[in-house]
């Protein structure tokens, strides 16, 4: 794997991508589960992007010790 596929960004596309396949896929077998599945996904979403926004304004606890000393 190359080294610039291998940071935050590429992870999130690629984990947006699975969810969306799996949707087709529920979809297909099982029409009555799609509201159930993309509901427990809408969820998942939110902790998702909250996480993002959480890494970007909180910096990491080494950056703070960093500032101390």
């Amino acid at each position: 794997m190359q080294s610039r596929y291998r940071n935050y960004w590429v992870y999130s596309i690629g984990v947006g991508i699975v969810p969306a396949v799996v949707a087709v896929i529920v979809a297909a077998i099982k029409q009555d589960n799609l509201h159930t599945y993309l509901l427990v996904f809408a969820g998942w979403a939110i902790g998702w992007v909250s996480g993002t926004i959480a890494r970007y304004v909180y910096p990491p606890p080494s950056k703070w010790h960093a500032q101390v000393r």
